[in-house]
């Protein structure tokens, strides 16, 4: 073999390897990036599970605290003047409880439109509404209010609170099937 040929071959030699070389290089900072993207997607989406997570608890929550806060004023409803004070002290601490977890759904609302799931702030916003109202037209010492009033206001904020937590499912289970 003559020179010229032997230079050729390590010519050709080492533009393979450089050239596997680069292929190699472009090949791993391909699936670095790809690596890095999917975990910034399962990232997001972790994050949005666990934020409608807390979202779940805190409407929870406050339907908890609501629901001790309606069944105390019907009691004082169907009691009236009889019914004991010790109830009424029970009846204020309900409800500062249920001020203090009320919060909880006004934040709920601000990360659902931060998260951009205007329909299901919309449906936490009027089961909030409807709580307020039944807290100023069921009060202790209003007798112009019969048990069943009460018994249909709350079976409608039980049924909006359904109706949450269905679009919140249905969301759930979207972004856990991801």
């Amino acid at each position: 073999m003559n020179m010229e040929s032997t230079i050729f071959w390590q010519l050709i030699d080492t533009s393979a390897k450089v050239s596997l070389g680069a292929l190699l290089a472009a090949a791993m900072i391909w699936m670095f990036q790809w690596r890095m993207n999917h975990q910034t997607d399962q990232s997001g989406l972790s994050r949005r599970v666990e934020l409608l997570e807390k979202i779940a608890a805190d409407v929870g929550t406050v339907s908890h605290a609501f629901s001790k806060y309606s069944a105390l004023i019907t009691e004082s409803i169907k009691y009236g003047e009889r019914w004991p004070v010790s109830r009424k002290e029970e009846l204020k601490t309900i409800n500062s409880e249920l001020v203090q977890e009320f919060n909880k759904l006004a934040h709920s609302e601000a990360t659902l439109l931060m998260l951009g799931e205007k329909n299901m702030e919309k449906t936490l916003r009027i089961y909030g509404a409807k709580i307020a109202i039944f807290r100023k037209e069921a009060y202790v010492g209003r007798q112009d209010i019969t048990i069943e009033d009460i018994t249909k206001i709350k079976t409608e904020i039980n049924q909006l609170r359904e109706n949450f937590y269905d679009i919140l499912s249905r969301k759930y289970d979207q972004l856990i099937e991801h």
